[in-house]
């Protein structure tokens, strides 16, 4: 972040120009914060960020840019998967529901975790390829 100066050759033709102290930042994976952003606002926002990572910028985003929202999404956590499909599986599989095995081939999983956060049961959050994050909105 700079200061309270600093030379922007694009913007100033190289004067010194008095800037926010939220000018430039790095390290928010891509949140962008307002210009006159309060400094307790930032550093709340960055020890979010530092202890979920991108899960933390893409549920502030979602959320509206509400910490809140987002700090409390993670009491609702229902963990990391692969794919949403995993998810609705592992589920399914945990209640105790028995397949029969003639039948489990026919089973779309990634359809049914679809149609749960269509209906509002879950909240996908891709972070990666491989990489799938749920939360239960209850």
């Amino acid at each position: 972040m700079c200061g309270e100066t600093c030379k922007h050759g694009s913007e100033g033709a190289g004067r010194w120009q008095h800037r926010p102290a939220t000018r430039h930042y790095e390290g928010f994976e891509g949140i962008c914060l307002s210009e006159y952003a309060s400094f307790d606002t930032v550093c709340d926002l960055a020890s979010f960020i530092e202890e979920h990572g991108r899960l933390a910028a893409k549920l502030y985003s979602h959320f509206g840019n509400g910490l809140t929202e987002a700090r409390a999404a993670f009491e609702n956590y229902a963990g990391q998967y692969q794919t949403a499909g995993a998810f609705a599986e592992e589920m399914i599989r945990e209640t105790g529901t028995e397949i029969p095995a003639s039948l489990e081939y026919y089973i779309d999983w990634q359809a049914l975790a679809r149609d749960m956060a269509l209906n509002g049961e879950i909240l996908v959050m891709q972070t990666g390829f491989d990489e799938v994050h749920v939360f239960w909105c209850r």
